[in-house]
């Protein structure tokens, strides 16, 4: 009896600790699913910085190498020279060139003074030789008049005239018989002999003004001919003022080659724009650069990402600003604190899932792959101050979601 109640002791009691033990694994595997899925964890990740090219943008032959290959530089330390006496050189003719184009509008600007004051000089010459039309015209109706004049008073005398010499025909016969006297004869011969007088000076006094009024006439032509003149001369001086406009429009161009030979030679000296760390630096003095072709790398140490590979099924779990953790190959005992700052929408199609991407049709190849692996998404995270000289661009990485 006692013997077998030891035994179903012993079976009651490895049932129960079998049981708890199915218990604990079940509870234990639930656990380790939470984390899992509560804080995703990976050791596909990498340490990545920004970098830049560092490329000239004049070229030359480097007279001075500042750095050397894996080199700490501050920001706003000179990384190399280049021959700057051709930039210089530039930059001293765009000056002088600029200098030049001052001088000459100040020339032009004198130039046109004088041709300016040459249109005004022309401007009274025109008031003058018009207020001569204008005295010629006056003379000319002043001319006519006396000539008008001059016929009545011709026309007068001739009757008179006429008159005292029809007289000395009439009573000239009459002598003979003694109807008149001598005297009354000679009085009749006086007469005509004075009006004919009297006739010749007023022919003469028109003659006179007939030719007065010719000259009046010639004199009003001179005038206007002179008035003519003057107009020409003045249209002529108006189409020689030029303007300033196409030399005053060289001076941008004149501004902006003495600027980019400025820009140019500032740039044969270069400087880092960050802290930085060089790196591929393959070169040394007396190499010639050229423009964009890349001369080292700096690596930007202000900033460092994990940048981590998760399931894609993990990334319902991980949002921008949860905390992580980051570890490094180099220092497993060193930890690092980060935080999410974004997460990759795309990665490269996996040819063996959608095919080749043809220019026609999607060339799909048929597998025999039973097993579907999930896709990894990258992950950003930033490492909150990161140590000096530790984290190098793609050294290996451990990286844990902490959440928020």
């Amino acid at each position: 009896m006692t013997s077998s109640a030891g035994t179903n002791s012993r079976r009651v009691l490895g049932i129960v600790l079998s049981g708890a033990i199915v218990i604990g694994a079940v509870v234990l595997g639930l656990m380790v699913l939470y984390h899992v899925d509560a804080y995703p964890r990976t050791d596909d990740a990498e340490i990545l910085a920004n970098f830049i090219g560092i490329a000239p943008q004049v070229e030359g032959r480097i007279v001075d190498l500042k750095v050397h290959d894996n080199q700490f530089v501050t920001q706003g330390q000179l990384l190399y020279e280049i021959d700057d006496r051709p930039y210089r050189y530039a930059l001293e003719k765009a000056v002088s060139d600029q200098a030049a184009l001052e001088g000459q509008i100040v020339d032009e600007q004198r130039r046109i003074a004088a041709l300016v004051s040459a249109v005004s000089v022309s401007q009274a010459n025109i008031r003058s030789a018009e207020a001569d039309v204008t005295r010629s015209a006056a003379a000319v109706d002043q001319a006519r008049a006396d000539v008008a004049n001059a016929e009545q008073g011709v026309s007068r005398v001739k009757a008179e005239w006429t008159y005292a010499s029809d007289n000395l025909h009439r009573i000239e016969p009459l002598l003979a018989r003694q109807f008149v006297t001598v005297d009354q004869v000679d009085r009749a011969r006086t007469s005509e002999i004075a009006e004919a007088q009297s006739l010749k000076q007023a022919e003469s006094q028109l003659r006179l003004a007939q030719a007065g009024l010719q000259s009046t006439l010639a004199q009003e032509q001179r005038s206007r001919a002179i008035l003519e003149q003057s107009k020409a001369q003045h249209e002529q001086a108006q189409n020689a003022v030029t303007t300033l406009e196409p030399l005053v429009n060289q001076r941008g161009a004149r501004a902006s080659a003495v600027e980019t030979a400025r820009y140019n030679l500032n740039n044969c000296r270069v400087y880092a724009p960050f802290p930085a760390r060089v790196t591929n630096l393959t070169i040394s003095e007396g190499a010639y650069a050229h423009i964009g072709q890349r001369v080292f790398t700096l690596i930007d140490e202000r900033t460092w990402w994990a940048v981590a590979n998760f399931r894609e099924g993990q990334l319902q779990h991980i949002t921008p600003g949860m905390r992580a953790e980051v570890y490094v190959m180099s220092k497993p005992e060193m930890h690092f604190t980060g935080i999410v700052d974004s997460i990759g929408f795309g990665v490269t199609p996996d040819a063996d899932v959608v095919g080749r991407m043809g220019s026609v049709l999607p060339d799909v190849q048929r597998t025999l792959n039973w097993v579907h692996l999930a896709t990894r998404y990258p992950v950003r995270v930033r490492v909150e101050n990161p140590p000096e000289d530790l984290f190098r661009v793609s050294e290996s990485a451990v990286v844990v979601i902490r959440g928020r």
